[in-house]
């Protein structure tokens, strides 16, 4: 598997919030974020380490070899989050790495981050 793409980012909750929200994204109905495209599919967990490491399969049915690795790591009372995508090859044209990048950035840079209010 090839990295081609990253982003680190902090978040507002803490670590173990974050946690609970990338591992059950639907766990609170009034704080639903992960809002798939009709394109795209639920990620199942391949690996979790409380409260550091979760790892999601593809969202992309045309990419079933994409792996999402979120590393959490706790600051004070919020998080720093770094999502990296993996790929194998062969790599997609660099057009579309950067549309599932900039999609990857939506759900969790924005949709995740707005959940917890920021």
């Amino acid at each position: 598997m090839l990295q081609v793409a990253t982003r680190r980012r902090s978040q507002p909750p803490p670590a173990r919030f974050m946690f609970e929200a990338l591992i059950d994204p639907y766990r609170q109905p009034a704080r639903h974020w992960l809002e798939l495209l009709e394109s795209e599919i639920a990620p199942e967990i391949v690996r979790a380490e409380e409260p550091e490491l979760v790892i999601w399969t593809s969202i992309w049915p045309d990419r079933p070899d994409a792996v999402i690795r979120f590393d959490i790591e706790a600051v004070g009372n919020s998080t720093m989050l770094r999502w990296t995508l993996f790929l194998d090859d062969p790599i997609p044209p660099e057009a579309e790495v950067v549309r599932m990048r900039k999609r990857l950035n939506t759900l969790i840079n924005a949709n995740l981050r707005f959940n917890f209010g920021q």
